[in-house]
């Protein structure tokens, strides 16, 4: 199943917290995700400095000791909001009668 993890950042964390001992240990645990097939797409918000995921794991409870895993969110300095995803119905109501 596919998760899509939205970065937030929890209010009164000081720039100064993300170490760069931190951001390697975090860049780090997340290249181990990443091949482990659990992180499937990494990406940055174009908006702001925020984390977007796309996870895949059997259930969400995978998905988010995933997350968990993550050095920042360990120490408190970045949060997710997990939100599960379903493929698209769309095209089997417009397809599926041969029409």
């Amino acid at each position: 199943m596919k998760f899509l993890a939205i970065e937030h950042d929890p209010p009164g964390v000081p720039d100064e917290a993300f170490t760069p001992e931190i951001l390697k240990a975090e860049a780090a645990r997340a290249w181990e995700l990443h091949q482990a097939g659990v992180i499937r797409e990494l990406y940055f918000r174009a908006d702001r400095p925020e984390a977007v995921l796309v996870l895949e794991c059997a259930a969400a409870h995978e998905a988010q000791a995933a997350l968990d895993s993550l050095p920042l969110v360990q120490a408190g300095l970045i949060g997710f909001e997990l939100i599960p995803l379903a493929a698209y119905p769309g095209f089997a109501r417009l397809f599926a009668d041969g029409g």
